[in-house]
């Protein structure tokens, strides 16, 4: 029995709980860094974690809170209940909800929660009469453990782009993984073996930038331990093998207004509507400051470096892949949406899609006029004629995006300030901390040279 304080949808998760065995929920939430983290509870403390939320330690979580303001509660999202595919038997079953977190002082949401900054994003669009609708394409490598079950960076296939058997060897785990994410409510379009060797990429549809966030995340959980079944290490790590590509996240993004797709024009030549092209004149304005938070290690940009079809260049595209974003081609006026390419896979999807979301917002705001796209491929240009065409380039390391990311206020104004200060603080010292150690390549190179 529950109690009337339920909701419609909150009961309804009760009773798939009882119908399904759950006996342990897995209350999900994400870090300013986008680490998943979650509380484990019994499931009969499910009606208590909606009406009550359930409290945790802020102070234990990188970027939250101090000690002396640690008190957090967590408040699950009844929408996003899911059994995990790995911990599913006919016996019990684990689930999961993803929840939003709660500063217990106030009774509002914690400012510092990236959940909370994505929906303050989708609040000032859906303000201005929008609907935003996002789907990204996230890219993974698999990799043989050792004897120890540690990562190494031995791919087990010798597969590249579209391959099948017997080269690409990790279609079993593919099609595993995606059993699994369709358990959860995934709708799968496509996966396939990408260019380099071990690397893999899954496809899943459209859908609100909210959920697609999520999505993300639990993506992103899944893959790894799906993986881990199959005793191979999974990571969205962007550039783990030197001169080959590295792995991306490019993310379609759409606005919707009245239920018709406000980025599509039938009359235009690209099929793009004045929105649309505000929006693409908002992110390539903000690039810089953005890439900060959709490329946040130290190692995004050893993936965003000319010839490896990650882009590098400030410019919009209706053809090439060069560009940092593309207008893809739709078969009907609702598929209408543009594509950015620079997000990689180690981002939080949910300051990421903020970020992005803002920029393209102020851009509409703003009435900024967006640049004629660069259909040549921007790879072959040398450095007068990039000034010819005014097209500049993303920072060349994590040093410049903060620097970036500092003298943009909108970008800065996304994340929010507590957000802010955090994620520059980490990223600064991760920086400082890549400049002081010294490589493998630095002593294969110059140790016995000098």
């Amino acid at each position: 029995m529950t109690s009337g304080n339920l909701s419609a949808e909150e009961e309804a998760v009760i009773e798939q709980i009882e119908e399904q065995n759950v006996d342990f929920l897995r209350l999900q939430f994400t870090d300013i860094l986008g680490t998943v983290k979650n509380v484990s509870v019994p499931a009969s403390q499910a009606e208590k974690a909606f009406t009550e939320g359930i409290y945790f330690d802020g102070s234990s979580i990188d970027g939250f809170v101090r000690i002396q303001e640690s008190d957090m509660r967590l408040e699950p999202d009844p929408s996003t209940f899911a059994i995990l595919p790995w911990r599913n038997t006919e016996e019990s079953a684990a689930a999961r909800l993803i929840c939003d977190v709660m500063n217990t002082s106030t009774g509002e949401p914690f400012s510092g929660d990236p959940r909370g900054v994505l929906k303050r994003a989708i609040e000032r669009a859906e303000d201005m009469g929008y609907d935003i609708n996002a789907a990204p394409e996230p890219e993974f490598f698999l990799f043989e453990e050792d004897e120890d079950g540690r990562a190494t960076t031995k791919t087990n296939d010798a597969g590249g782009y579209f391959d099948l058997a017997p080269k690409d060897l990790a279609q079993d785990v593919r099609r595993d993984i995606i059993y699994g994410l369709e358990s959860m409510g995934f709708d799968i379009e496509a996966s396939h073996h990408e260019v380099a060797q071990g690397q893999h990429e899954i496809n899943f549809t459209y859908d609100d930038a909210l959920s697609t966030a999520d999505n993300v995340a639990t993506f992103r959980s899944v893959v790894r331990a799906i993986a881990a079944e199959h005793d191979l290490h999974a990571t969205f790590m962007p550039k783990p093998i030197p001169r080959i590509n590295g792995s991306g996240m490019h993310t379609h993004i759409s606005l919707f207004q009245g239920g018709e797709n406000a980025f599509h024009d039938d009359d235009d030549e690209f099929n793009l509507s004045e929105t649309a092209k505000q929006f693409v004149a908002g992110i390539l304005e903000h690039a810089p400051a953005i890439t900060a938070v959709s490329n946040p290690t130290v190692n995004s940009y050893k993936r965003l470096v000319p010839g490896y079809e990650a882009p590098v260049y400030v410019a919009w595209s209706d053809r090439n892949r060069s560009a940092l974003i593309r207008k893809p081609a739709a078969r009907v006026p609702a598929a209408s949406r543009i594509e950015a390419r620079f997000p990689d896979p180690s981002c939080n999807p949910y300051l990421a899609f903020a970020a992005l979301i803002h920029a393209g917002l102020d851009g509409i705001e703003q009435g900024l006029e967006c640049p004629d796209p660069v259909r040549e491929n921007i790879y072959e240009f040398d450095e007068q004629k990039r000034e010819e065409y005014g097209i500049n380039t993303l920072p060349t390391n994590l040093g410049e995006a903060v620097d970036a990311l500092e003298e943009d206020e909108v970008i800065g104004d996304a994340l929010g300030e507590h957000v802010y200060e955090k994620f520059v603080e980490a990223k600064r010292a991760e920086f400082k901390d890549y400049l002081v150690d010294v490589s493998d390549w630095e002593l294969d190179r110059y140790l016995e040279t000098f």
